[in-house]
């Protein structure tokens, strides 16, 4: 089953909450807003939950000024200074998107937390990629993928119908090669082989390449990161673990009146170990993928890397 950007940030945000959570203040919107827009509307039987402070909707962060709770009219502070707070983006919101009022997690930190961990994992875990090409007579270097980071595999296919790939052991990947219009390469990354191939026949390389970014809710994690699947737990643990360590700050805000409150019952240190909890967990699943991908791709040897 495709998982999404947004599947993900949900699964994160029951994580972090518990799947008994306590419930946020929401309301929804009744009519479109722009970018630039200063002011929004609001269901007006759900307009007494808003507050001034900062409102969430879809990823935005907004700052709120007054409300009114008869017409659901909300004005947002300091004109277009109070949208994108946060280091968010203004954007367009369409009629019964969700507004939350001061969100615990914000929906952006949560994205910087997933692909903060997924990029984290690179250079221990890479994604395997393929690229194939056909040998050229008196030719020794070709042109590899700008993505390429290093090359694992070179495999050659035999002349005959044996149908068996025999492994290339005289070549080097070159990460530095020239860009000359004429004699460089396209991409500034080449592999130079130095086996006696027959012209014609078709070079197959395995090389890594570092996970991708996901930006968009409806990004596809396997499609655009390049990870199997069964590494999503991992993602999450780490992120989760990522979200947890900031929470133990709030116990120094003694201006919030929740905080005072709530230091006396919650144990010092409780955020803490918890994040180092899902840390744990999260470094053990790393290794055990780490592991199963060196089974999965094993190198062969070479004279010249």
């Amino acid at each position: 089953m495709a998982v999404s950007l947004g599947d993900l940030k949900g699964r994160i945000s029951q994580l972090l909450q518990g799947y008994t959570r306590n419930q946020q203040q929401i309301s929804w919107l009744t009519a479109p807003m722009a970018a630039t827009d200063t002011s929004f509307t609001v269901d007006t039987s759900t307009a007494n939950g808003v507050s001034r402070g900062l409102v969430e909707i879809g990823s935005e962060l907004i700052l709120v000024n007054t409300f009114n709770s008869t017409t659901g009219l909300i004005q947002v502070s300091a004109g277009t200074n109070g949208r994108g707070r946060e280091n968010t983006t203004p954007a367009i919101h369409s009629v019964n998107d969700i507004v939350t009022m001061d969100p615990d997690y914000p929906q952006q930190r949560i994205t910087e937390a997933i692909n903060d961990t997924i990029q984290a994992t690179y250079p221990d875990l890479y994604v395997m990629n393929s690229f194939e090409f056909p040998k050229v007579a008196a030719r020794y270097e070709y042109d590899m993928p700008a993505v390429a980071e290093d090359v694992f595999r070179v495999t050659v296919d035999t002349i005959g119908p044996s149908r068996v790939w025999f492994p290339s052991q005289a070549w080097r990947f070159n990460p530095q090669a020239s860009l000359q219009p004429v004699d460089g390469t396209a991409t500034g990354k080449s592999l130079q082989i130095m086996d006696m191939i027959v012209p014609g026949r078709t070079i197959r390389v395995m090389y890594s390449q570092k996970p991708g970014t996901l930006v968009n809710d409806t990004d596809d994690y396997l499609t655009i990161v390049g990870y199997p699947e069964r590494t999503i737990d991992m993602i999450q643990y780490g992120a989760v673990a990522r979200l947890l360590s900031g929470v133990e700050s709030a116990r120094l805000q003694q201006k919030s009146v929740e905080s005072t409150e709530r230091a006396a019952l919650v144990p010092t240190s409780a955020a803490s170990n918890a994040s180092q909890y899902f840390w744990n967990m999260y470094l053990r699943r790393m290794n055990e993928e780490v592991d199963r991908l060196h089974q999965l791709f094993p190198t062969y040897q070479t004279f010249l890397a």
